[in-house]
């Protein structure tokens, strides 16, 4: 069998989700004849109650949204019976890709303490393999980790914890920072990582010289060809090097050599001959489709167009385009329904889907009711004052207001007792 290749790939957020589905395919691509051997290691969430849950919805993504099945290597505690760390281990050590994801950093650093298992990650990318590390598992691949939960939820003060430091045998001695460019605080300040500049700046003076930070914004892939010692940023944001405050950003369809980002993080410029692009030449594949076709928008800037459409629709009376819009949504919130991130954008989509559904049954409603019942106030209203002038002997007047009902499709029956009417029944279009 021909080598593997060598891949790292650091997702900023989103792993589970339409935007990431074509770099999970891309890498899948690139590891031989499918079905390549996959896992996704659950120990990062396995002290949730909702772990299985997120397993299936994992399992699930790659099945239907991917196109690629994933088994799991269950290490959802580092007290789980032998048979079941050990069945974790084959699994990981037959892997061509090793997926792992959302939860906590600091219990997935305790639980993998003195196991085998970052020995096999390391071994994947000096020997031949894919390592895809997303959110909280993002955060233990460099040489330092911040412990979000402990720091944002419970609030401890910032601190590092020591990480699994994959990335120094490539060459980048970092403190990796997904959630880069999260914006979930609305008035107070969650970017880096739910840090806010305060925090990390503070966290950032801890760091050794030779250490720097590497930001990955939220639904973006950093992947790095080990082989080549080069990286490619893919998704809707950006890859961040900063360094005492100094921050360089590489935009999505950027390639770059592992030595530009240390280079950028240390004031050096670009030190490769080929400087830094966006025309990949070590991974071309996912170059090309990153740049030719980019992924979809996030979940909620979706769903915000789609209710603006509904609205419209709404406005113009257009029920066959309102339906259209209820449907877009219903697909969307399908789409997504994967994503193991613990946000409310899905429950918030979901309510707006419930809303449209109400004020649809609310305009059909309307549109169901007797015709009669909406022109009645205005017809009766003619009919007195035609009362009125018949009384008055102004016969042209009322003659006129006669005329212009029956033009209107409302026929009069006038009788001895008063007069009476309806609607004329529409005419068949032919």
């Amino acid at each position: 069998m021909t080598a593997l290749p060598r891949i790292l790939t650091i997702m900023g957020s989103g792993e589970t989700t339409p935007t990431m589905a074509k770099v999970h395919r891309l890498i899948l691509d690139r590891l031989g004849e499918r079905p390549v051997p996959a896992v996704v290691v659950d120990t990062p969430y396995g002290f949730q109650e909702n772990a299985e849950d997120i397993t299936a919805r994992t399992v699930d993504y790659f099945r239907t949204t991917v196109g690629a099945p994933i088994s799991v290597a269950s290490f959802l505690s580092a007290d789980a019976d032998a048979l079941t760390r050990e069945t974790a281990l084959v699994r990981i050590r037959e892997a061509r890709l090793v997926f792992t994801g959302p939860g906590s950093p600091s219990y997935a650093l305790r639980q993998w303490a003195g196991s085998e298992i970052p020995r096999l990650l390391a071994d994947k990318l000096a020997r031949g393999g894919a390592v895809t590390m997303a959110s909280a598992a993002a955060l233990t691949l460099g040489r330092y980790t911040i412990p979000v939960y402990e720091i944002y939820k419970v609030g401890e003060a910032p601190h590092w914890l020591e990480g699994l430091d994959l990335l120094t045998p490539l060459g980048l001695s970092v403190a990796v920072v997904p959630h880069y460019d999260n914006a979930e605080g609305g008035n107070h300040d969650t970017r880096f990582c739910y840090l806010g500049e305060r925090r990390l700046a503070m966290l950032e003076g801890e760091l050794p010289d030779d250490v720097f930070v590497l930001g990955v914004d939220g639904h973006t892939a950093l992947v790095v060809d080990v082989d080549s010692g080069s990286a490619t940023v893919m998704g809707l944001g950006s890859v961040t090097v900063r360094k005492n405050g100094r921050s360089t950003v590489f935009a999505s369809g950027t390639e770059m050599t592992i030595a530009d980002l240390t280079a950028a993080a240390h004031g050096g410029g670009s030190t490769s001959s080929s400087r830094v692009t966006a025309a990949a030449s070590v991974a071309p594949a996912v170059a090309s489709a990153t740049l030719a076709d980019p992924p979809s928008g996030l979940l909620r800037d979706e769903v915000a167009r789609l209710e603006a459409v509904f609205s419209n629709s709404l406005d113009e009376c257009d029920a066959p385009a309102a339906v259209r819009a209820i449907l877009a949504l219903e697909e969307t919130i399908q789409s997504w329904s994967h994503d193991t991130d613990q946000s409310d954008a899905l429950a918030t989509a979901r309510s707006a889907l419930r809303a449209a559904i109400v004020c649809l049954g609310e305009m059909a409603e309307v549109g169901s009711g007797d015709p009669a019942d909406v022109v009645r106030p205005f017809v009766e209203a003619l009919l007195a004052e035609r009362v009125r002038a018949r009384a008055s002997r102004e016969w042209a007047a009322a003659d006129a207001i006669r005329d212009r009902l029956v033009a209107a499709g409302i026929e009069l029956h006038d009788a001895p007792d008063g007069t009476t009417w309806e609607l004329r029944p529409r005419e068949p279009v032919a």
